[in-house]
């Protein structure tokens, strides 16, 4: 089989039943179009279900056509086959379904309907079921739309304050993944000497790997992801470090990331320097806390100030994600999230590597 291939669904959510139609339409045919429908009533848009699907399979063309703009009804067969003529310019080869409509849509358009795993023997889920639940099915969801359900759960504190041993063992004790604050590995290993002078650039740098790093792991996350700090922590050490506010595309890009839990360790803990010396005990640390606490009090997202022995911030810590994951899923929400992330990222030049480079395992949780 030769020619062009079509696939078209809403892909509300993108799932890896839809990523099987896809490619095998990409094993038989030499140009595959995915055709996303679009409605305004629909939670997740159509900018957020195409990006997924040409991250998950770059090799397909994937555009978006807005139902509402043509004035189109799910089953308007021949109307659907118009549609897609205009869109393509040409008649194809082929239409891949897995839904019973397949052969009518291939009738109306003239060509042939290679119909994929009707029975969803191979991934059997679908939309509905996903959108219903979306934590509960996590394991359908190709890593790259994974990332973006998985509840995010920031950790902060002033230095020395504790907290990336409680990010580490609050992802141990539920079992997910933690995302390590990169700008440690970055002072300790990757600047040439400890005198050397820090720039504008080394922040962003730390900034664009700190992102990179946190949407990789969320692919891999068992509901929800622990984050030892972000980028509005990024933003104030340039402040403390080159003595001048930090570029203002550094500073939206921390804006346009948001998270669903911050945990604020207190600044009470004992002070302890790092391997690298860099750390500053006294008004600096002070100063920090009051950053991060007017950020946390002035966020969308709910936040704790956890203080106590390291036993008592684990637990309350423990108890405010299980709250967390108690909470339904907001579509709408997660969306938008979503697209703000990606518009994080363009600010500060894209990722440095693509998040698809290592392969996910069919299940990815951790324990």
């Amino acid at each position: 089989m030769s020619g062009r291939g079509v696939v078209i669904g809403k892909f509300h959510p993108f799932h890896r039943g839809h990523q099987h139609v896809i490619e095998r339409a990409l094993e038989l045919c030499g140009r595959v179009t995915v055709i996303v429908c679009e409605q305004r009533s629909q939670p997740v848009a159509g900018e957020l279900r195409r990006e997924w699907i040409a991250r998950v399979v770059p090799a397909a063309e994937v555009l978006l056509v807005d139902q509402d703009e043509l004035g189109l009804v799910d089953d308007d067969t021949d109307g659907w086959a118009r549609a897609t003529l205009d869109v393509l310019g040409e008649r194809p080869a082929s239409v891949f379904t897995s839904e019973s409509y397949g052969d009518a849509y291939a009738a109306a358009l003239g060509c042939e309907h290679v119909s994929v795993d009707p029975s969803r023997e191979v991934f059997p889920i679908s939309g509905r079921e996903v959108s219903t639940d979306p934590l509960g099915n996590l394991d359908a969801l190709p890593a790259e739309v994974r990332a973006d359900f998985a509840r995010r759960v920031c950790v902060l504190g002033a230095e020395s304050t504790g907290k990336t041993t409680l990010a580490q063992a609050l992802a141990e004790r539920l079992r997910t993944p933690w995302v390590p604050e990169y700008g440690r590995p970055f002072t300790e290993l990757e600047r040439p000497t400890r005198e050397s002078v820090w720039t504008t650039a080394d922040f962003t740098h730390i900034a664009r790997m700190q992102s990179w790093l946190e949407d990789f792991l969320a692919g891999q996350a068992d509901r929800v992801l622990v984050c030892d700090t972000d980028l509005f922590v990024t933003a104030r050490f340039h402040e403390v470090y080159l003595g001048e506010p930090p570029p203002a595309a550094l500073e939206e890009a921390a804006r346009l990331r948001p998270y669903d839990l911050y945990l604020l360790c207190d600044v009470t803990t004992t002070f302890r320097q790092d391997r690298g010396l860099t750390r500053r005990e006294g008004e600096h640390r002070r100063w920090m806390h009051e950053q991060y606490l007017e950020y946390v009090r002035n966020a969308a997202a709910p936040h704790l100030v956890l203080a106590g022995d390291r036993r008592e911030r684990l637990d309350v810590a423990a108890a405010a994600v299980a709250d967390l994951l108690e909470r339904p899923v907001d579509l709408a929400a997660v969306s938008a999230a979503a697209l703000a992330r990606l518009d994080a990222n363009r600010l500060l030049g894209g990722y440095p590597v693509s998040t698809s480079t290592f392969t996910q395992p069919s299940s990815t949780r951790t324990g």
